[in-house]
């Protein structure tokens, strides 16, 4: 079987070294389309050096690497890439991340869910600097075709949507290149670019990185709820519920609560098909 979930579980958090500096975190934010109008100030805080502040969502691509590699290739794991699909992801703030930064991560793998037909990999990426933690990944990994071995299901909660409309709505366009300019953020799975892969996944054409609508939905947030500070981000966390190709448009929906907000993105030119859902953004 190529998951022994018994063997991935109990193995050893397993070490990485990371490193970054402004050129990973400006590629990063044009990566999610920051930078239009290039001399807007308020764009001019993810894309100039001299003003440069850190969307926490970098936390996911920090160091060019990516939870979800690692955590495919811990003992008791081997699946086909074209099986994997992100199933969710969380990241929670200890402080905020530095423009430069030497930091390391330990990752383990908590649990691995049996969906029946599926499996679901959750992974978990602590990260610390000689101040102490940084930040924290919780990463979930759909495979398709790895499920029926006898495990646990997990948990299957689902978060309502406030019964009202919006606070605000907001719509963020894809570019057709922007997954070609994300993965060089270190997230090379050929479903990104390859359109041959991609149909061998069951898709049309290539998609975009679950990633990428993350991080083009908490910038979004960022400056149109938080005063475009980024250091007011406690926690961001979301689950994938659908796919989204380059050259359409996120239509990001916010309901302002107590201490958070609560997000809906869909994929506009297609009624409104789900992109993520179960989205919060804590913040102070």
């Amino acid at each position: 079987m190529p998951i022994d979930a018994a063997k991935a579980v109990s193995s050893e958090p397993r070490s990485t070294d990371l490193t970054w500096d402004h050129k990973d975190i400006q590629l990063y934010h044009l990566g999610l389309g920051a930078g239009i109008p290039a001399t807007d100030p308020d764009e001019l805080r993810y894309t100039l050096e001299s003003k440069l502040q850190v969307l926490p969502s970098f936390a996911t691509v920090a160091g060019g690497g990516m939870a979800a590699a690692g955590g495919l290739s811990a003992p008791g794991i081997d699946v086909n890439l074209a099986a994997v699909l992100h199933g969710g992801q969380k990241v929670t703030l200890h402080r905020p991340i530095p423009v430069k930064g030497k930091a390391v991560q330990s990752s383990t793998i908590p649990a691995v869910y049996d969906k029946g037909k599926a499996a679901v990999i959750v992974m978990r990426s602590e990260v610390t600097d000689d101040q102490g933690p940084l930040w924290t990944c919780d990463t979930q990994i759909f495979v398709r075709g790895e499920g029926g071995f006898g495990g646990e299901r997990g948990p299957s909660d689902r978060l309502e949507l406030p019964a009202r409309a919006p606070d605000k709505t907001v719509e963020k366009p894809i570019r057709e290149d922007q997954a070609l300019l994300y993965r060089l953020s270190g997230d090379w799975n050929p479903l990104h670019a390859d359109p041959e892969f991609a149909k061998l996944a069951g898709f049309d054409k290539p998609i975009l990185h679950g990633l990428c609508s993350y991080g083009m939905t908490l910038k979004a947030i960022v400056d149109s709820v938080l005063d475009g500070d980024v250091t007011r981000v406690r926690s961001y966390t979301t689950r994938f519920a659908g796919v989204v190709f380059p050259g359409e448009t996120l239509r990001i929906r916010i309901w302002q609560l107590d201490g958070k907000v609560q997000v809906s993105v869909t994929a506009a030119e297609r009624d409104d098909a789900p992109v993520l859902a179960d989205t919060v953004v804590e913040h102070s």
